[in-house]
């Protein structure tokens, strides 16, 4: 870049204060009043609002009991998803990687909110381009736009040149200038157009906005029905309106959004405790449903950095030391293997001063120079610049080891190497040690046991990715595949892989082939990675995972970014994605039994033109014990079951039958009462007993197993039941009268029958967990 200094100073410190800046919205929380909106302004909250002033016009207060829930519901969401807000925002701020700019003639690091219209940027390998912009200046630059433009091969890019925030660079060095800043950028625009940036699917959310979607077409006709009956069987106005207002009221699952919403933030939360950064909030549930996890090695089972381990030269005679060294100072933003050679050489020697270069990509897997009299040099891998011989064989050798080689050699053209037509002479092999992470053995011993494939992708030599996938205990490692006999066919792909485990020589079009033809053949992928190469792979994945010292284009697509660069923080990411799928199915499951034997019992009701069978406020109690309480518990429980698909349908397998069940049952019940001599009130007590204890079964097959908290969580409930029952002041709150004997063993009896039948029809739906 010093070409460049004498040329362009960029921005004076004045220009820089009164330029645009480039502000962004951040894509890893929404805006305050996004949240206000999303919590307060929705259509349960309308329709309940609207059905508590009816009860506070018409009924008594303590049936209104309910309208609480619209203020609970409100309240507990904004403050759980502000909390989540901050940890994303605090973690956001310290992933965001800095960018160089030059100011006053000199190079600086500024927040990317800190870019200015107008700012000369200073590009390597692995930045991303945050703004569009002209080239100033290029060095062999390369830029990847396929996540723009579709497009696979990274573009050379020359002074002129234009360039679209959204990409890479991959190659080279340069500069450009920014000319579209914040919202202007067309990677901006192109989000909001929500083109190819998108957020992660979320089978949960999306089943759960389908459950209400249906109830609401339900509701409609089913209260006003409802209304018309009650309206005709009571000469009371007022109690008219209170049993139409408790049957649709506990239609609706008022809930369940807010405890989906609640396990995503406090998984969010717990994870942001981590140091992991869960960038799109579905993410969270992504892991729980991964069955094969594709890592990169470097970066990932090895950690960052390598150490120059042996020179050793072919023949004699060669200038090899003062040719590594030239080779390894040319860039400015070396890679990982550049910086190892320039620990032991660091400084350019006299008189290596380079004509023409070729920086390294991951695509070619070698770099090299131009150095006039001092001859052309390449530096790379073996089995890509040699075609045989004693180096090959000898590099193949120290491959099968673990260790990674490269072969510097001579060439006749540095140009003709380019296209593969250069006569290359090995000249040494340079040997590299890399650094196996202390947590990997632990870490992949949690993914064999939870049944999740590893597969290792490298663009090393298979032979040493083969060595250091072995010594970890992958199974299959000792058959590693070279990707380079690997057939183009998705189909035929999709099997080798599924029989392969480790895979060498991957290029980056690959990694995200590699991705798709697992993803046809029904698996559902995360990919890990740190570096440009892994930029593609980890964009099509399901769910891709950065390392937090990876690159910033890495870091970008990411849905999930490990901000400690921790590899053992990927269980952690799996047992919360399981904790919110398992945890939000069993309280999908306790919400949506409400709401259909609401359902049920108002059809029902409506159809007979009879009194509803119990008032707003016992809807509330009940409701309160056998649902809202234990569902703020299970939701949050700790768990590792491993999520299953088919999450809407398995719900509905489970609600409905035990919905109905629970309905005919409070029929009977009230029904049977209705026949005695006792007044509506022991009618309805008999009908709030059957509800409690049928719903309580209910709970009690959804919080299985039983461990101790479990079991304790609910008989709490029934505990708490009982006094209610037992305590004058609150049986006189509640409207409860349980004087009738008769009544009350009818109640009991049914439910007994009804809990039999629940279980039976559940089992044989085959919903439950053991």
């Amino acid at each position: 870049m010093e070409g460049l200094t004498s040329v362009v100073h960029g921005l004076t410190s004045a220009q820089v204060a009164g330029a645009k800046a480039n502000h962004v919205p951040r894509r890893s929380s929404r805006s305050l009043s996004a949240i206000l909106r999303a919590n307060v302004f929705t259509l349960f909250n309308l329709v309940i609002g609207v059905l508590w002033a009816l009860i506070l016009i018409f009924g008594e207060w303590q049936d209104g009991l309910f309208g609480l829930v619209i203020v609970a519901n409100a309240l507990i969401g904004i403050v759980q998803e502000l909390r989540a807000k901050r940890t994303l925002d605090r973690l956001a701020v310290i992933n965001e990687a800095p960018v160089r700019v030059r100011r006053d003639g000199e190079e600086r690091l500024v927040d990317p909110r800190d870019v200015v219209l107008g700012d000369l940027i200073l590009l390597g390998p692995g930045d991303r381009l945050l703004v569009d912009g002209e080239v100033v200046h290029s060095d062999g630059m390369e830029i990847d736009e396929s996540l723009l433009t579709g497009e696979a091969d990274p573009v050379h890019k020359r002074p002129g040149d234009r360039v679209l925030s959204g990409s890479f660079a991959v190659a080279g060095s340069g500069a450009f200038v920014s000319t579209r800043v914040g919202t202007d950028a067309y990677a901006v625009r192109l989000a909001e157009e929500a083109s190819r940036f998108h957020l992660a699917h979320s089978e949960l959310r999306a089943g759960v906005a389908n459950f209400i979607k249906y109830i609401t077409w339900l509701v409609v006709p089913i209260g006003a029905l409802l209304i018309y009956s009650q309206l005709n069987n009571s000469a009371d106005l007022g109690t008219a309106i209170t049993g139409a207002v408790a049957g649709i009221v506990t239609m609706i699952p008022e809930g369940l959004v807010l405890m989906t919403s609640i396990a995503f933030a406090v998984g969010v939360v717990r994870l942001g405790r981590r140091r992991c950064l869960v960038q799109e909030l579905p993410a969270i549930e992504g892991l729980a449903r991964v069955d094969v996890l594709c890592l990169d090695k470097t970066g990932t089972l090895t950690a960052g950095g390598m150490d120059l381990d042996q020179v050793l030269p072919v023949g004699d005679g060669e200038p090899v030391e003062q040719a590594l060294a030239a080779l390894a100072n040319l860039d400015d933003h070396p890679n990982a293997t550049a910086e190892a050679i320039k620990s032991r050489h660091p400084a350019t020697p006299a008189g290596w001063s380079a004509r023409a270069s070729v920086p390294f990509s991951s695509a070619r897997k070698w770099s090299g120079a131009d150095f006039g009299t001092r001859g052309t040099w390449l530096l790379g891998a073996p089995d890509v610049l040699l075609k045989g011989g004693d180096a090959y064989d000898r590099a193949t050798e120290l491959a099968a080891s673990g260790t990674r080689v490269l072969a510097l050699c001579r060439t006749d053209s540095l140009e003709r190497a380019q296209h593969g037509h250069a006569e290359i002479e090995a000249v040494a092999l340079v040997t590299l040690s890399q650094r196996i992470r202390p947590d990997a053995h632990e870490t992949l011993r949690y993914f064999a046991k939870q049944g999740v494939t590893v597969k290792v992708i490298s663009g090393d030599n298979p032979l040493s990715v083969s060595a250091i996938a072995t010594g970890l205990g992958i199974p299959g490692a000792e058959r590693a595949v070279d990707a380079r006999t690997l057939p183009a066919d998705p189909a035929a792909l999709g099997e080798l892989l599924d029989r392969h485990t480790v895979f060498g020589r991957v290029t980056p079009q690959q990694k995200r082939a590699f991705v798709t033809a697992l993803q046809a053949r029904g698996h559902t992928v995360a990919m890990t990675g740190d570096g440009v190469n892994d930029v593609l792979a980890l964009k099509d994945a399901d769910l891709g995972i950065a390392m937090g010292t990876g690159s910033p284009a890495t870091k970008a697509v990411a849905q999930v970014v490990l901000l400690d660069d921790t590899f053992a923080t990927l269980p952690h990411v799996v047992g919360e994605g399981r904790r919110v799928l398992a945890n939000i199915e069993r309280v999908a499951n306790l919400f949506l039994t409400k709401t259909f034997y609401a359902i049920v019992l108002s059809l029902l009701v409506g159809l007979a033109g009879i009194a509803f069978p119990f008032a707003p406020r016992h809807s509330t109690l009940t409701n309160a014990l056998v649902i809202g309480i234990p569902a703020i518990f299970l939701a949050l429980a700790p768990t590792l079951e491993r999520s299953r698909p088919g999450f809407v349908p398995r719900v509905m397998r489970f609600a409905v039958p035990a919905g109905v069940l629970c309905a005919l049952a409070v029929l009977a019940t009230f029904w049977a009462a209705h026949h005695g001599s006792s007044d509506l009130l022991e009618h309805q007590t008999a009908a709030v007993i059957t509800l409690f204890l049928t719903t309580w079964w209910v709970l009690v097959l959804i919080a299985r197993p039983l461990n101790w908290w479990r079991g304790a969580l609910v008989g709490a409930m029934a505990v708490l039941f009982a006094i209610g029952l037992a305590l004058p002041f609150v049986r006189d709150f509640f409207a409860l009268q349980p004087g009738d004997l008769g009544n009350d063993l009818t109640a009991v009896g049914i439910s007994l029958v009804a809990a039999v039948m629940i279980s039976v029809a559940v089992k044989l739906a085959g919903t439950l967990r053991p």
